[in-house]
Parts: C-alpha cells; sequence; structure tokens
C-alpha cells in the first residue's frame, strides 16, 4: 500500500491545496462513513441512503472551480462488504490557467471485496486550461466496480473551442495488486481536429465495468453510441459526442443497464442529478 502524504489544505499564492480522505465501513444492515478528515475546500454532505443499506456521497469543491495553481486530491477506502455510490452535485470545472501555472487533481479509491459505483458529473475544461488528472482505482477480485468519466474540451454551447492549453489525464484499474487498464490521454489543440484524436469531438466519455462478461459486453453494445470491448473481465466503453446533454444521458441509460447485471440492483439514479 502506498504511503499516505500528510494533509496540507492550505491556501497559497500557487492555489488552494486541498486533500479529502474517506473511510467506509459495514455497519448492521448498511454502510456507513466511518472516518472523514479534510483539508482545504473539499468535502462531503451527510450521506444520503435512498435505497436502504448503499451509501450515496456527493464530493463537494465549495469554490466551484479548480484554477491555475490549485491542487487537488482524494483518498477513498471502502473496506469489506460495503456499497457506496460517489457522484458529484455539479460539473467539475478546470478554469483558464497561466502559461507557467498547473491545476491537478489526484483520486485515489480502494476497494476491497466491496461494491464501488463512481459517478461523478462530467469535468468541463476551459479554453487555455493546463491541467493533469490522475484516477486510480485498486479492487482486489472479489470487489465489484461501475465507473465512469466524462470530459468535455471547450464550451460548445458557448462555442468556445479547445484551441489553446493542454490536458494530461490519467486513469489506472489494478485489481489484486495487478495493473488491468493503464490509459494515458494527453489533449493539445492540435488533438482537437485530428482524426488520431477526437476527430471534432469535443466530448470524450469512458464508462468500465468489473467483473464482466459476454452477455454484458453484448448488452453494452445494443447501444450503438458507445464502442465496447471487454478484456480481462474489464467492460470498457467509450462515447465521442458533440452535445453534453445527449452524452449525459447516454452514459446514465448505459449505467441503469448494466447495473443490475454488475451490482445486482436496479439503478437508483443519486437525487442530486435531479436538481
Amino acid at each position: 500500500m502506498l504511503a499516505t502524504p500528510p494533509l496540507h489544505g492550505e491556501n497559497t499564492e500557487a492555489g488552494w491545496l486541498a486533500e479529502l480522505r474517506l473511510r467506509f465501513a459495514r455497519q448492521g444492515d448498511r454502510t456507513v462513513l466511518a472516518h472523514r478528515k479534510h483539508s482545504g475546500p473539499l468535502v462531503v454532505q451527510r450521506p444520503f441512503y435512498p435505497e436502504g443499506d448503499t451509501c450515496h456521497v456527493y464530493l463537494v469543491h465549495p469554490p466551484g472551480g479548480i484554477v491555475g495553481g490549485d491542487s487537488l486530491s482524494l483518498q477513498c477506502d471502502l473496506t469489506e462488504q460495503t456499497h457506496v455510490v460517489i457522484t458529484t452535485p455539479a460539473a467539475t470545472k478546470f478554469y483558464r490557467t497561466l502559461p507557467d501555472a498547473r491545476s491537478t487533481l489526484h483520486q485515489e479509491l480502494r476497494v476491497a471485496r466491496a461494491t464501488l459505483e463512481w459517478l461523478p458529473q462530467e469535468t468541463i475544461l476551459f479554453r487555455e486550461t493546463r491541467a493533469s488528472m490522475a484516477t486510480i482505482v485498486r479492487l482486489d477480485s472479489g470487489s465489484r466496480f461501475i465507473g465512469w468519466e466524462q470530459s468535455q474540451f471547450g464550451r460548445p454551447s458557448s462555442n468556445e473551442l479547445f484551441d489553446s492549453g493542454q490536458v494530461q489525464q490519467r486513469f489506472e484499474l489494478w485489481i489484486d495488486g495487478q495493473p488491468v487498464l493503464l490509459d494515458r490521454l494527453r489533449i493539445e489543440a492540435v488533438a482537437m481536429q485530428s482524426r488520431w484524436g477526437l476527430a471534432g469531438s469535443p466530448l470524450l466519455s469512458t464508462l468500465l465495468a468489473y467483473p464482466a462478461s459476454n452477455d454484458d459486453l453484448d448488452a453494452a453494445r445494443e447501444s450503438e453510441e458507445f464502442a465496447c470491448t471487454l478484456v480481462d473481465r474489464v467492460l470498457c466503453c467509450r462515447l465521442l459526442n458533440a452535445d453534453s446533454d445527449t452524452a449525459k444521458r447516454a452514459m446514465i441509460a448505459l449505467w441503469t443497464t448494466l447495473r443490475p447485471r454488475i451490482v445486482g440492483k436496479a439503478a437508483t439514479p443519486p437525487r442530486i442529478w435531479a436538481t
């Protein structure tokens, strides 16, 4: 296990340094937030229980956006037999940064014979953003996971193209200490229109599910909007789109299809999605 760095959470001249640590445990017949510690502007609201036993948690970044020099870190641990749904109340926004500044977001999710649904709302990357984002998911073979990441480059509804800036994204999925998926993405202006890049689509969405079967792959492929693969029991579904509302509806519909198959429960959308 990686060494845990100290919480700092200070507001420096470079920007906010914020960290949040969460640990979930089984208590009686439901999952509870057993431990939370934060420093700086990264917090959670009280847990919700729309399904009775499953714990729904909303991550909140009170400033409303990430600017140059900000560094946010999340560490989340799920202990045995817990089931947690994590989402956000709104989109995460990375604002324009100066050439010598960079925004960073690091998220590590550890799941030990438990079930995690990682369903943050979309990330909007403004023109001239310089950002580094990393999400690392560590499962064991007895865990279940459905997670997505939705990235919007620029603001199409405002005719703002991502024609300047740089974004580095990293997503890692480890199972029993072995790397199963290591995803690296570097986006600059030239990648937005190139066929080897996003080919003119400002929205890139990815959904992962584990453990998945060929039947789950067939169910996901019924939605012709997604490109889907199944490797080492990890189902990977990707979507390129130009409209954020259409992409979001497609992702929710796919999650609704897969959740009963992967988790064994009918889809119960977090209440915050309806506000």
